[in-house]
């Protein structure tokens, strides 16, 4: 094993200048979700509507088991855009155009992709951008189970936190963990 330090971070995700109209991003992570996810984000949220997380309720619905949580199913969406569209965010400024033309089942994996749709300076902050991006959120089916835009405040280059100046320090204990 070697004790210098790495010189590249594999991927530390894009910065304002990186962004171009009509790009395409296939977000690299897809995610189950499981009754445990469906019940707690109903139940941490307050949302009292029964067919989250009441079987016997859900059974007597047009769908005839729970739906989850159509504010789970934005934010996983949103989460899984992050490595690829705002892991350089200084601020969100909304999210808008929020459709959901099919329903999320427990069991479901999400899968989801994001375009770009404007990239322009911000007037007030030289120190970031603001990108625009549709993101689409489907299943193993390929069904389109959420869309939206997001607005968000991007740092150029340079121009914010940088956790990737953080290098491992090789101490003597540190050097003593690495001998047989």
């Amino acid at each position: 094993m070697r004790t210098e330090s790495a010189e590249r971070v594999s991927w530390s995700g894009r910065y304002f200048e990186d962004f171009s109209v009509g790009e395409v991003y296939r977000h690299p992570l897809g995610r189950t979700v499981t009754a445990t996810d469906n019940v707690w984000q109903a139940l941490l949220t307050q949302n009292t509507m029964p067919v989250h997380f009441d079987a016997h309720y859900a059974a007597q619905t047009e769908f005839g088991r729970r739906l989850v949580d159509s504010t789970f199913t934005l934010a996983l969406v949103t989460g899984q855009s992050v490595t690829d569209v705002s892991q350089h965010v200084m601020a969100n400024l909304g999210w808008d155009k929020v459709r959901l033309p099919n329903p999320v089942f427990e069991g479901d994996t999400i899968y989801s992709q994001s375009e770009v749709l404007s990239v322009r300076e911000s007037r007030s902050r030289p120190n970031v951008g603001i990108v625009t991006v549709r993101t689409v959120g489907f299943n193993q089916r390929g069904e389109i189970v959420i869309v939206f835009e997001r607005t968000m405040m991007i740092y150029r280059r340079g121009q914010g936190p940088d956790v990737t100046a953080v290098r491992p320090v090789w101490d003597e204990r540190a050097q003593r963990a690495l001998q047989p």
